[in-house]
């Protein structure tokens, strides 16, 4: 039954990656949290770790289909890994508890996101700011992902989808792809900070759950280069606060 809930797990994170940039915390975190009752700082860690081969698959299908800009995506990769370490230390220094709390809450408001989203526009003042000004908010915006990342796990991808459409003017599918190609990097930085400060490695979790998202990344980002983004927006979102939904109820209730 473990290895199910792995697989299950591992897919779904997959699966979320590869069609909209998300981290896969925040489908394995809640899943491993709740479920199987894995410590929060150790089941981040095998999140990111599915996330480092996930991001990489869905990285290069992107670069493809030329929906990647590996170039302006380096303003925020450089700042976002040193902070993803300082987001790890301050993720250890918080209980347990909150951590659980957080990843079974998390999905149902990332699942509202995507359900009431409209089309991502850059803000007014953006289009106006000179290209030293949209690389130093490049970098501001990778300080906020990093430290997101590091904290939960979850949360960077759409923090970084958000700021890419919104703040630095990207087309969609660009801002995915380049998402992901950044993720790649701080999912590999975060897990090394989180397995060794937890000190503790389960490799079959940590194996199975890689191997599946990988699997789900694969079709999931092939299918997104040529679906309309109103369809996966609303597919989402729906998944998404079933997931968190249901683990709320299991943790809360049940």
């Amino acid at each position: 039954m473990e290895y199910f809930i792995y697989i299950l797990a591992g897919l779904g994170a997959g699966i979320v990656t590869g069609l909209a940039g998300l981290s896969a915390a925040s489908v394995i975190s809640p899943i491993l949290i709740t479920l199987l009752g894995f410590e929060p700082f150790v089941a981040i860690g095998i999140s990111l770790s599915s996330d480092v081969l996930a991001s990489a698959l869905s990285a290069a299908t992107y670069a493809r289909n030329r929906h990647i800009d590996v170039k302006g995506g380096l303003w925020l990769l450089i700042p976002a890994m040193v902070l993803t370490v300082a987001g790890c230390f301050l993720g250890y220094s918080v209980s347990n508890t909150l951590l659980g709390m957080v990843s079974c809450v998390f999905p149902i408001f990332l699942g509202v996101k995507f359900l009431i989203a409209r089309e991502n526009k850059p803000l007014p003042f953006v289009e106006r700011c000179s290209l030293r000004t949209k690389r130093l908010l490049s970098v501001l915006s990778g300080a906020v992902v990093g430290t997101i990342c590091g904290f939960s796990g979850a949360g960077g991808g759409m923090m970084m989808l958000f700021l890419l459409t919104s703040l630095l003017s990207y087309e969609l599918k660009t801002a995915v792809g380049t998402s992901v190609f950044i993720m790649t990097f701080l999912a590999l930085v975060g897990a090394v900070a989180h397995f060794t400060m937890a000190g503790e490695v389960k490799w079959n979790a940590m194996i199975v759950c890689a191997l599946s998202a990988l699997l789900g990344a694969y079709f999931a980002a092939r299918f997104a280069n040529k679906a309309k983004p109103k369809v996966l927006d609303r597919v989402i979102g729906a998944c998404l606060m079933l997931l968190g939904g249901f683990l709320t109820l299991f943790k809360f209730v049940l």
